[in-house]
């Protein structure tokens, strides 16, 4: 529980885990499509398993209303997923809410990745990471450093300020595992993924180069206590 804050209900934490040592655990659109069901399903006190829908299509599943029964347990207001780890902002809505989803979600795509590769043993890298979001501040760039995290696939040094703006704006447009779209205010069926109560925080959507200076501001602050996953 060392790398762990404290839970509390209202509070948002960012969230995040990576694959063991560092692997890939994201090596199709299927897989991608698998882990964005088990996020859907797992914010909701339901025993939906994914694994028991033969042959539906993503959106198909998606689109099914008893996905989402049962009360919510943690409103998921920003993610992104990379080819070996993953970012959430995740708010607890019921005491043990976070621990429950995190528990839910990467046991589920645990299971059906090592199946599905003939394999055992553990995918993720011990205990998830967690930190409080303590302010609105604080909160606005660690919005922006979720949804620009991807930039790291095209532009390692994009923290430090490196890359085009116009490569990044373009590249952020094509990448669809990550809440970026809804945020944008795109329509696709994975909006209901998403809780976008974030939005009131915003006087209106950032540009991303605002993004960009709120999301490096971000990795500064938290680099000084510990390092967050690129």
């Amino acid at each position: 529980m060392a790398n762990r804050t404290p839970f509390a209900p209202g509070e948002w934490y960012h969230c995040y885990n990576r694959g063991v040592d560092k692997r890939k655990v994201f090596e199709s659109r299927r897989d991608y499509e698998r882990f964005l069901l088990l996020m859907c399903a797992s914010k909701y006190k339901n025993n939906i398993r994914i694994s028991n829908y033969k042959n539906w299509s993503f959106q198909e599943i998606i689109n099914d209303e008893s996905l989402v029964s049962g009360s919510q347990i943690v409103e998921l207001g920003a993610y992104s997923l990379m080819p070996n780890h993953i970012h959430f902002a995740l708010k607890e809505t019921k005491e043990g809410g976070v621990a429950t989803f995190m528990q839910k979600v990467f046991t589920g795509y645990t299971m059906y990745f090592n199946l599905k590769n003939e394999r055992t043993g553990s995918l993720f890298s011990g205990t998830f990471k967690s930190r409080h979001v303590f302010d609105d501040k604080y909160f606005k760039h660690l919005i922006s450093y979720i949804h620009l995290n991807p930039v790291e696939l095209i532009e390692p040094g994009w923290k430090e300020g490196k890359g085009s703006l116009k490569n990044i704006k373009h590249f952020l447009s094509r990448y669809g595992y990550s809440s970026l779209p809804e945020f944008s205010g795109v329509r696709r069926p994975e909006n209901k993924i998403t809780d976008l109560s974030v939005l009131e925080l915003f006087d209106k959507v950032p540009t991303t180069k605002e993004m960009l200076a709120d999301a490096q501001a971000y990795y500064q602050e938290c680099s000084k206590v510990k390092p967050c996953y690129k």
